[in-house]
């Protein structure tokens, strides 16, 4: 199991000798999850499955999250049964790996993990790749109804303005924050029609929860990096970015590293609120 930083829940984590040592085990099912889509087939850990977070975790209809029938299609395919072990990890420090995560506690998986430090830090640390992609016997995996809980809409946000009980957090860049970016830097500045933040959130960039090596910070750090904003665990918290995955890594750190109890990632993120008509904006 990874160190133990203080987290309230040290389980949700994995470090590399951790899954090195159970690359075997028939009840550990890895799977990795890329910002670049392409990575998998460059080179993965050894039995590890590959999702697409662009064709297998979102429908290809509607902007959402697939259906609870969607995954248990996916998860059967992929050999995971209700009671297996999931080791999500990925690029960009878990990015769409923490997305998955949530995507599984959506839907009621019970034993789901990060790898902490992600694909980068296995890959530093020159632990064993390979191109070869596994096959395992179909399972009959059966989620559950999703959990509210966990999952922010637009109105819910909307109807939370100005409570002092609410406590938002925009966890995107500063550029991005400020409305001066649509995207981060790198990326094509698209996606919504405004620029800007929903009024009242704290920007608090999803890369201050994590290390150099791209592993996550202590409990200490992370709970002076987040209440220094007023982000408490007495509030109700939500956490948004542009579509939704760096928003997941801050909604893993502030719910399962810190144990926040009411926090919820809102998926729609800037791409919605900053196509809507007539909502409040900030800059």
């Amino acid at each position: 199991m990874a160190e133990n930083k203080g987290y309230a829940h040290p389980e949700v984590l994995v470090d590399a000798d951790w899954v090195e040592a159970h690359l075997n085990d028939p009840n550990v099912r890895l799977i990795e999850v890329d910002v670049d889509t392409s990575a998998y087939e460059q080179g993965h850990i050894p039995g590890a499955v590959g999702f697409n977070w662009q064709k297998e975790l979102q429908d290809q209809v509607i902007r959402a999250p697939i259906s609870k029938e969607q995954l248990e299609d996916l998860l059967s395919r992929s050999g995971v049964s209700n009671d297996t072990t999931v080791i999500l990890y990925g690029d960009n420090n878990n990015w769409f790996a923490a997305w998955a995560f949530w995507l599984l506690k959506y839907y009621g998986h019970k034993d789901v993990r990060l790898l902490d430090g992600g694909r980068a830090k296995w890959v530093a640390e020159q632990r064993p790749l390979t191109t070869e992609v596994p096959s395992y016997p179909r399972t009959e995996y059966h989620a559950e109804e999703p959990h509210r809980e966990v999952r922010a809409f637009r109105d819910d946000v909307l109807s939370k303005l100005g409570d002092s009980q609410v406590a938002l957090v925009d966890v995107r860049s500063p550029g991005e924050y400020k409305g001066e970016l649509l995207a981060p830097p790198n990326l094509p500045q698209e996606g919504a029609q405004r620029g800007g933040h929903i009024p009242g959130a704290k920007n608090i960039p999803w890369a201050s929860a994590v290390r150099e090596d791209g592993t996550f910070k202590s409990a200490d750090e992370l709970r002076a990096i987040y209440e220094s904003q007023g982000i408490t665990g007495d509030k109700e918290i939500i956490a948004y970015c542009r579509i939704g995955e760096r928003s997941s890594h801050t909604w893993f750190a502030l719910r399962y590293l810190l144990g926040y109890p009411n926090v919820r990632n809102y998926d729609g993120s800037w791409t919605e609120w900053g196509s809507l008509v007539g909502v409040p904006i900030e800059k």
